[in-house]
C-alpha cells in the first residue's frame, strides 16, 4: 500500500486559503499570493524535494483547474522539472461537478470519494495532495493520509480558509525530522501519521516539575 503526502502552506494562523496568487481563489478572499513574499531558495528546494518521488497527483476541482492551465505550458521552462513530473504521472480529481479532464493523465474519482482514494492509495507509491483545501479535510477526517508536509510561514492573516478547518479529528501526528527554518521564516516541519488519539495528563503533576508556592 503507498502513502499519501499531503503539502500544505499556511501562515501563523494556519490560513491556507490562496498561497500562490491573487487569482487563484475568486472568492473575496483579499490576501490572494500572500506566499509569495516569503518563498526563498530554501524553500524552493525544499519544495522540489518534497515533490521527489511522485508518481499520482489527488487533487481538489479548483486545484486541479489551475494546474491544467498551468503545468502543461511550463516544461522547459524554470519550473521545467516540476511541470515534466505534474504532466507525466496520473491526476486524481476529486468533484461533484463536470471538470474539463482534458489534461493527460487525469481521471475524475467516483461519489464515494473515501473509497476511490483508498484505490488510489494500492495502485501508487507515493500521492501527493497539494492545495485542494476543502479535500483535505475530507482526508483528515478520514485519516486518509500517511505523511503532512507543513510550510508554516511568518505573517498573520486574520482571514481566510484554514489549513485544518472543520475536517479534523482528534489523531496523533509523529514528527520525522527536526525542523527547519528558511532565511525568511518559513518553518519547514514533516509529520507522519501515528497510532491512537491524542493523550492527556496534568501538567501540575510532581513529576512534571510545576511547582505552586503559598
Amino acid at each position: 500500500m503507498g502513502l499519501i503526502h499531503l503539502e500544505m502552506f499556511a501562515t501563523l494562523d494556519l490560513v491556507g486559503q490562496a498561497p500562490g496568487g491573487p487569482d487563484e481563489d475568486p472568492e473575496g478572499f483579499p490576501f490572494g499570493g500572500w506566499q509569495a513574499p516569503l518563498f526563498d531558495e530554501v524553500a524552493g528546494a525544499q519544495v522540489g524535494a518534497a515533490y521527489e518521488g511522485t508518481d499520482a497527483l489527488l487533487l481538489g476541482r479548483r486545484t486541479y483547474d489551475i494546474f491544467a492551465a498551468y503545468w502543461p505550458h511550463q516544461e522547459g521552462g524554470e519550473d521545467g522539472g516540476i511541470a515534466a513530473l505534474f504532466n507525466s504521472v496520473p491526476k486524481y480529481v476529486a468533484s461533484r461537478g463536470r471538470p474539463d479532464l482534458s489534461w493527460a493523465g487525469s481521471t475524475q474519482l467516483g461519489a464515494d470519494l473515501a473509497g476511490a482514494v483508498r484505490e488510489v492509495r494500492v495502485r501508487h507509491e507515493h500521492v501527493k495532495v497539494v492545495g485542494s483545501l476543502d479535500l483535505v479535510q475530507t482526508l483528515l477526517r478520514e485519516r486518509l493520509f500517511d505523511r503532512l508536509d507543513l510550510w508554516v510561514h511568518p505573517v498573520v492573516l486574520g482571514v481566510g480558509k484554514k489549513a485544518f478547518d472543520g475536517g479534523a479529528v482528534p489523531t496523533n501526528i509523529t514528527l520525522l525530522e527536526p525542523p527547519v527554518a528558511s532565511p525568511k521564516g518559513t518553518v519547514y516541519l514533516r509529520y507522519g501519521l501515528a497510532g491512537g488519539t491524542p493523550a492527556t495528563g496534568d501538567m501540575s503533576a510532581p513529576d512534571r516539575g510545576v511547582r505552586h508556592d503559598g
